[in-house]
């Protein structure tokens, strides 16, 4: 699907556009993870992480605070590989449309 920055996708359910965006994004970093040839000690932190946000933006509810954990971890395993950083920042523009947490 073709769209602008800033575009919010059409979906054809009744899926919350910002959970399309982060399932999109998701995907998106788990195939460029997938096909990047380096090894690196925190590739499996990233790879589960990923499946982690994966399966919050399945269930239609992700926990804020939980996809924030997600994204860092994900940030500091692959935050060196260049080649996946605008993957990368796709999946924190995802997890910042749902906002920050509420504060304690």
């Amino acid at each position: 699907m073709l769209r602008s920055v800033g575009q919010t996708p059409v979906t054809s359910s009744d899926e919350d556009p910002r959970v399309a965006e982060l399932r999109t994004a998701v995907s998106r970093l788990r195939r460029g993870l997938a096909g990047h040839p380096a090894e690196f000690p925190d590739r499996g932190i990233a790879e589960d992480e990923l499946a982690a946000l994966d399966a919050m933006a399945i269930s239609g509810a992700p926990e804020i605070p939980r996809l924030r954990r997600s994204l860092l971890l994900i940030a500091g395993a692959i935050g060196s590989v260049s080649a996946l950083a605008a993957a990368l920042r796709d999946v924190r523009v995802a997890v910042d449309l749902f906002g920050e947490p509420p504060r304690s």
